[in-house]
Protein backbone atom coordinates (compact mmCIF):
# COMPACT_ATOMS: atom_id res chain seq x y z
CA UNK A 1 0.00 0.00 0.00
CA UNK A 2 0.94 3.61 -0.45
CA UNK A 3 1.53 6.61 2.20
CA UNK A 4 -0.33 9.93 2.15
CA UNK A 5 0.21 12.84 3.45
CA UNK A 6 -1.92 16.18 3.82
CA UNK A 7 -1.98 19.47 5.55
CA UNK A 8 -4.76 22.06 5.80
CA UNK A 9 -3.99 25.57 7.73
CA UNK A 10 -5.48 28.70 8.23
CA UNK A 11 -2.81 30.50 7.33
CA UNK A 12 -0.43 29.60 4.45
CA UNK A 13 2.29 27.56 6.24
CA UNK A 14 5.00 25.17 4.46
CA UNK A 15 5.72 21.70 5.11
CA UNK A 16 9.36 21.22 5.53
CA UNK A 17 9.55 19.39 8.85
CA UNK A 18 6.49 16.46 8.14
CA UNK A 19 7.98 16.09 4.56
CA UNK A 20 11.46 15.94 5.79
CA UNK A 21 9.93 12.84 7.75
CA UNK A 22 7.73 11.09 4.79
CA UNK A 23 10.23 11.51 2.65
CA UNK A 24 12.17 8.77 3.98
CA UNK A 25 9.17 6.33 3.39
CA UNK A 26 10.05 6.48 0.39
CA UNK A 27 12.78 4.05 -0.45
CA UNK A 28 14.62 3.97 3.51
CA UNK A 29 12.42 3.20 6.66
CA UNK A 30 9.78 2.26 4.71
CA UNK A 31 9.27 -0.02 1.47
CA UNK A 32 7.21 2.32 -0.94
CA UNK A 33 9.84 3.13 -3.73
CA UNK A 34 7.77 3.05 -6.41
CA UNK A 35 7.07 7.32 -7.14
CA UNK A 36 6.19 10.22 -5.19
CA UNK A 37 4.23 13.51 -5.51
CA UNK A 38 3.48 16.27 -3.67
CA UNK A 39 0.77 19.08 -4.54
CA UNK A 40 0.20 22.91 -3.29
CA UNK A 41 -2.37 25.20 -3.17
CA UNK A 42 -1.60 28.59 -3.65
CA UNK A 43 -4.72 30.99 -4.15
CA UNK A 44 -6.31 30.29 -6.97
CA UNK A 45 -3.29 28.53 -8.41
CA UNK A 46 -1.32 24.86 -7.97
CA UNK A 47 2.52 23.73 -7.89
CA UNK A 48 2.54 19.66 -8.65
CA UNK A 49 6.08 18.03 -8.23
CA UNK A 50 6.10 14.16 -9.54
CA UNK A 51 8.69 11.77 -9.76
CA UNK A 52 8.60 8.02 -10.76
CA UNK A 53 12.03 7.86 -8.47
CA UNK A 54 11.87 6.44 -4.86
CA UNK A 55 11.42 10.24 -2.48
CA UNK A 56 14.08 9.51 -0.43
CA UNK A 57 16.66 9.91 -3.52
CA UNK A 58 14.68 11.88 -5.75
CA UNK A 59 16.72 15.07 -7.12
CA UNK A 60 12.93 16.74 -7.14
CA UNK A 61 12.41 15.71 -3.25
CA UNK A 62 15.53 17.91 -2.39
CA UNK A 63 14.20 20.83 -4.29
CA UNK A 64 11.02 20.80 -2.24
CA UNK A 65 12.52 20.44 0.82
CA UNK A 66 14.65 23.11 0.81
CA UNK A 67 12.27 25.44 -0.63
CA UNK A 68 9.54 26.73 1.65
CA UNK A 69 6.55 26.66 -0.19
CA UNK A 70 3.98 28.26 1.88
CA UNK A 71 0.21 27.24 1.11
CA UNK A 72 -3.19 26.23 2.94
CA UNK A 73 -4.05 22.87 1.51
CA UNK A 74 -1.13 20.31 0.76
CA UNK A 75 -1.48 16.89 -0.51
CA UNK A 76 1.38 14.57 -0.62
CA UNK A 77 1.97 10.44 -2.02
CA UNK A 78 4.33 7.89 -2.04
CA UNK A 79 3.63 4.99 -4.12
CA UNK A 80 3.73 1.22 -3.61
CA UNK A 81 2.68 0.04 -7.07
CA UNK A 82 -0.47 -2.23 -7.21
CA UNK A 83 -2.21 -1.60 -10.57
CA UNK A 84 -0.05 0.44 -13.83
CA UNK A 85 3.42 0.70 -14.67
CA UNK A 86 6.11 2.53 -12.67
CA UNK A 87 5.80 5.90 -14.55
CA UNK A 88 4.98 9.88 -14.77
CA UNK A 89 1.27 8.89 -15.71
CA UNK A 90 0.47 6.78 -12.73
CA UNK A 91 2.50 9.05 -10.24
CA UNK A 92 0.09 10.49 -7.58
CA UNK A 93 -1.34 13.09 -6.83
CA UNK A 94 -3.39 13.41 -10.08
CA UNK A 95 -4.72 16.80 -11.01
CA UNK A 96 -8.40 17.87 -13.06
CA UNK A 97 -10.45 21.10 -13.28
CA UNK A 98 -14.15 21.09 -11.86
CA UNK A 99 -16.28 24.27 -11.65
CA UNK A 100 -12.87 26.13 -12.65
CA UNK A 101 -11.32 25.05 -9.94
CA UNK A 102 -8.06 22.33 -9.22
CA UNK A 103 -8.87 19.56 -8.06
CA UNK A 104 -6.29 17.11 -6.36
CA UNK A 105 -6.38 13.16 -5.61
CA UNK A 106 -4.09 10.85 -4.10
CA UNK A 107 -5.11 7.07 -3.05
CA UNK A 108 -3.97 4.45 -0.62
CA UNK A 109 -5.29 1.07 -2.12
CA UNK A 110 -6.13 -1.09 -4.57
CA UNK A 111 -9.48 -1.26 -6.10
CA UNK A 112 -10.82 -5.33 -7.40
CA UNK A 113 -13.50 -3.96 -10.11
CA UNK A 114 -13.61 -0.39 -11.48
CA UNK A 115 -16.90 1.63 -12.29
CA UNK A 116 -17.36 2.94 -16.09
CA UNK A 117 -16.69 6.15 -17.24
CA UNK A 118 -18.68 5.48 -20.49
CA UNK A 119 -19.37 9.37 -21.60
CA UNK A 120 -17.38 10.87 -18.83
CA UNK A 121 -16.61 14.23 -18.81
CA UNK A 122 -13.11 12.96 -17.00
CA UNK A 123 -10.50 10.38 -18.50
CA UNK A 124 -7.46 8.89 -17.10
CA UNK A 125 -4.16 9.34 -18.51
CA UNK A 126 -2.29 6.42 -16.79
CA UNK A 127 -3.38 2.77 -16.40
CA UNK A 128 -4.14 2.86 -12.41
CA UNK A 129 -7.01 2.08 -11.02
CA UNK A 130 -6.61 5.12 -8.56
CA UNK A 131 -6.83 7.48 -11.46
CA UNK A 132 -9.76 6.05 -12.80
CA UNK A 133 -11.51 6.31 -9.39
CA UNK A 134 -10.97 9.86 -9.08
CA UNK A 135 -12.31 10.74 -12.91
CA UNK A 136 -15.24 8.62 -11.91
CA UNK A 137 -15.66 10.54 -9.03
CA UNK A 138 -15.54 14.10 -10.30
CA UNK A 139 -17.89 13.11 -13.27
CA UNK A 140 -20.10 12.28 -11.14
CA UNK A 141 -20.26 15.57 -8.84
CA UNK A 142 -20.36 17.25 -12.89
CA UNK A 143 -23.16 15.33 -12.95
CA UNK A 144 -25.12 16.37 -10.03
CA UNK A 145 -23.86 19.90 -9.72
CA UNK A 146 -23.66 22.25 -12.29
CA UNK A 147 -22.06 24.63 -10.03
CA UNK A 148 -19.66 23.98 -7.12
CA UNK A 149 -22.94 23.39 -4.16
CA UNK A 150 -21.95 24.76 -0.61
CA UNK A 151 -19.04 22.14 1.07
CA UNK A 152 -21.72 21.07 3.68
CA UNK A 153 -23.60 19.05 0.45
CA UNK A 154 -20.17 18.99 -1.55
CA UNK A 155 -19.04 16.94 2.03
CA UNK A 156 -22.35 14.55 1.71
CA UNK A 157 -21.80 14.10 -2.04
CA UNK A 158 -17.99 12.93 -1.44
CA UNK A 159 -18.99 10.91 1.52
CA UNK A 160 -21.81 8.62 -0.77
CA UNK A 161 -19.35 8.49 -3.72
CA UNK A 162 -16.83 7.55 -1.32
CA UNK A 163 -18.86 4.40 0.41
CA UNK A 164 -19.84 3.22 -3.30
CA UNK A 165 -16.11 3.15 -4.01
CA UNK A 166 -15.05 1.57 -1.05
CA UNK A 167 -17.38 -1.13 -1.70
CA UNK A 168 -14.67 -2.38 -5.00
CA UNK A 169 -11.79 -2.46 -2.99
CA UNK A 170 -9.21 -0.33 -0.21
CA UNK A 171 -10.02 3.20 -0.87
CA UNK A 172 -8.17 5.65 1.61
CA UNK A 173 -7.57 8.68 0.23
CA UNK A 174 -7.05 12.96 -0.05
CA UNK A 175 -8.65 15.13 -2.21
CA UNK A 176 -8.65 18.79 -2.22
CA UNK A 177 -9.94 22.01 -4.41
CA UNK A 178 -8.06 24.22 -1.96
CA UNK A 179 -10.95 25.52 -0.31
CA UNK A 180 -11.15 22.25 1.97
CA UNK A 181 -9.32 19.20 2.04
CA UNK A 182 -11.66 15.86 1.84
CA UNK A 183 -9.67 12.59 4.04
CA UNK A 184 -11.64 9.19 3.64
CA UNK A 185 -10.56 5.98 5.29
CA UNK A 186 -11.21 2.64 4.52
CA UNK A 187 -8.57 0.83 6.59
CA UNK A 188 -6.24 3.14 7.87
CA UNK A 189 -5.59 7.03 8.17
CA UNK A 190 -4.79 9.56 11.20
CA UNK A 191 -5.02 12.92 11.56
CA UNK A 192 -4.06 15.63 14.45
CA UNK A 193 -4.61 19.63 14.92
CA UNK A 194 -1.75 21.67 16.23
CA UNK A 195 -2.81 25.06 17.60
CA UNK A 196 -1.74 27.24 20.59
CA UNK A 197 -0.61 26.48 23.17
CA UNK A 198 2.07 24.79 20.52
CA UNK A 199 4.66 22.29 21.93
CA UNK A 200 7.62 20.04 20.74
CA UNK A 201 7.10 17.79 18.17
CA UNK A 202 9.29 14.70 16.82
CA UNK A 203 10.06 13.00 13.75
CA UNK A 204 8.84 9.39 13.72
CA UNK A 205 11.38 8.56 10.72
CA UNK A 206 14.44 10.29 12.08
CA UNK A 207 16.13 12.16 15.14
CA UNK A 208 14.66 15.59 14.10
CA UNK A 209 12.76 18.09 16.40
CA UNK A 210 10.66 21.25 16.04
CA UNK A 211 9.67 23.76 18.80
CA UNK A 212 6.24 24.77 16.87
CA UNK A 213 6.16 27.68 20.04
CA UNK A 214 8.84 29.47 18.16
CA UNK A 215 7.53 29.21 14.65
CA UNK A 216 3.93 29.72 15.04
CA UNK A 217 1.30 32.55 16.21
CA UNK A 218 -1.27 32.31 18.97
CA UNK A 219 -4.10 32.05 16.29
CA UNK A 220 -2.44 29.30 13.99
CA UNK A 221 -4.09 26.03 13.47
CA UNK A 222 -2.82 23.35 11.50
CA UNK A 223 -4.36 20.24 10.78
CA UNK A 224 -1.92 17.11 9.46
CA UNK A 225 -3.62 14.10 8.05
CA UNK A 226 -1.70 10.59 6.98
CA UNK A 227 -1.70 6.74 6.67
CA UNK A 228 0.50 6.64 9.46
CA UNK A 229 2.06 9.19 12.39
CA UNK A 230 4.60 11.25 11.11
CA UNK A 231 5.72 12.19 14.89
CA UNK A 232 6.08 9.83 17.77
CA UNK A 233 5.37 12.55 20.63
CA UNK A 234 2.24 13.82 19.31
CA UNK A 235 -1.57 12.50 20.17
CA UNK A 236 -2.59 11.30 16.65
CA UNK A 237 -6.28 10.41 16.36
CA UNK A 238 -6.79 7.17 14.02
CA UNK A 239 -9.73 7.72 11.63
CA UNK A 240 -12.71 5.21 11.48
CA UNK A 241 -13.21 2.92 9.02
CA UNK A 242 -15.81 4.23 6.61
CA UNK A 243 -15.45 7.68 8.24
CA UNK A 244 -15.21 11.09 5.82
CA UNK A 245 -13.92 14.15 7.26
CA UNK A 246 -13.83 17.76 5.42
CA UNK A 247 -10.94 20.21 6.97
CA UNK A 248 -11.58 24.06 6.03
CA UNK A 249 -8.77 26.15 7.93
CA UNK A 250 -7.25 23.76 10.26
CA UNK A 251 -10.05 22.03 11.58
CA UNK A 252 -12.84 19.36 11.07
CA UNK A 253 -16.23 20.84 9.39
Amino acid sequence: MCQLLGMNCNTPTDIIFSFEGFRRRGGLTDEHSDGWGIAFFEDQGCRLFLDYLPSISSPVADLVRAYPIKSKNVIAHIRKATQGQINLANTHPFGRELWGQHWIFAHNGNLNTLPTLENSRFLPVGSTDSELAFCYLLNQLALRFPAQPDLLTLREAIAGLSAELAQRGTFNFLLSNGQALFAHCSTKLHYLVRQAPFSHAHLSDTDLAVDFSRETTPNDRVAMIATEPLTDNENWIAMQIGQLLMFIDGQTA
